[in-house]
């Protein structure tokens, strides 16, 4: 079969060997002889999967004692009122970054439970770049920042402990890539469907210590207090999702854990921006910087090339770099998945397009 070398921004690439047994599974799984997504989610092996899961992601992301982990259903963008719910006191406040449409988004949603004070925002250069982060007022009950931005192809370069209150992000297109310290953290939170898995679930690393304090009557499905009472099982879970997921952190942790996939991620960004750098028939869209490791966005200097250059890519095997309709140009996205040689063949492909133009 002929080889696609697949970069979409979500849902993400992942492992043939994970592909392989979840589409087994689906069909029968193990020795239960029903398929996964028929077994019931109350079912002894499929609570080993969710426990497997909540385990093994706190064990990669090296979390101390105080967070507890959760498989929920919604994704990130429920995530940004879930946050609000759990975290603003009544009356209370936040503090927010604006970096892009998904930043944009959050900040959105938890208006409706607090004052929320934006503190820094790069809107105005088109997001293009990580705004300076400001120290915040005390009484903001969490400073909000998302770490990566797909979209632009920005990400934060270290964690703004600068802000000097506790922090909560929005991981959800570089979570399990690179190494950070959770100590600043209250909440993190993360859809599933860039780096660990496929669509369906929304994973949330929370500080237990952290909730209860709003003295707010929270909506069941929004209370993440009600979802650890019932270790992630207050509803039917997205079984196939939260399943997959388990494999490709099996997976990561087989390679070597996020030490390993961070080393190979770095050989990957520095692949692809160092041709783009140098092609002259190229451009980067975030600064220096802020490029983000997952997604490299660039633009054609000349938009006269574009529909050559889009037919050498797409004859290359080369899938999914087409840039989001916001902004145009294209985008490579470079998750934990996608192999060294995938971004090479890109990379080549560049290098002949600039030969033959």
């Amino acid at each position: 079969m002929f080889k696609i070398h697949n970069f979409s921004a979500g849902p993400c690439i992942l492992p043939p060997e994970v592909l392989k047994e979840a589409s087994e599974a689906v069909k029968s799984w193990g020795n239960n002889g029903l398929s996964l997504i028929e077994m019931s989610h109350r079912s002894k092996p499929f609570v080993a999967v969710m426990e497997e899961a909540r385990a093994i992601t706190k064990e990669l992301l090296g979390l101390p004692e105080r967070f507890e982990i959760l498989y929920l259903q919604g994704g990130a963008s429920l995530g940004f009122l879930t946050t609000a719910y759990n975290l603003i006191p009544e009356g209370g406040s936040a503090a927010y970054t604006d970096t892009g449409t998904w930043a944009a988004n959050a900040i959105k949603e938890a208006r409706h439970l607090g004052d929320i004070e934006v503190v820094g925002s790069s809107k105005d250069s088109g997001y293009n770049a990580i705004p300076h982060t400001p120290s915040v007022d005390s009484k903001h009950s969490y400073f909000h920042y998302t770490t990566n931005n797909t979209i632009f192809g920005t990400q934060y370069k270290h964690i703004p402990t600068e802000a000097g209150v506790p922090l909560v992000a929005d991981m959800s297109s570089d979570i399990m890539s690179k190494k950070f310290d959770s100590t600043p953290f209250k909440l993190i939170y993360a859809g599933a469907q860039k780096n660990m898995g496929p669509a369906g679930t929304v994973m949330y690393a929370i500080d237990k210590e952290a909730l209860g304090k709003t003295g707010r009557n929270i909506p069941s499905y929004l209370d993440l207090g009600v979802h650890l009472s019932k270790d992630s099982m207050f509803n039917t879970p997205p079984v196939f999702s939260i399943f997959t997921t388990l494999l490709t952190l099996r997976w990561l942790k087989n390679l070597g854990g996020i030490d390993a996939i961070e080393a190979r991620n770095k050989a990957k960004a520095e692949l692809i921006y160092g041709e783009i750098d140098r092609n002259e028939l190229f451009t980067g869209y975030a600064e220096t910087n802020s490029r983000s490791t997952m997604n490299a966005t660039f633009q054609l200097v000349d938009d006269n090339h574009k529909e050559k250059f889009n037919a050498a890519w797409a004859e290359a095997g080369v899938s999914g770099i087409n840039g989001h309709r916001s902004i145009g140009g294209y985008r490579a996205s470079m998750y934990n998945a996608l192999p060294l040689e995938s971004v090479k063949v890109l990379a080549d492909v560049m290098k002949e397009f600039e030969r033959t133009i």
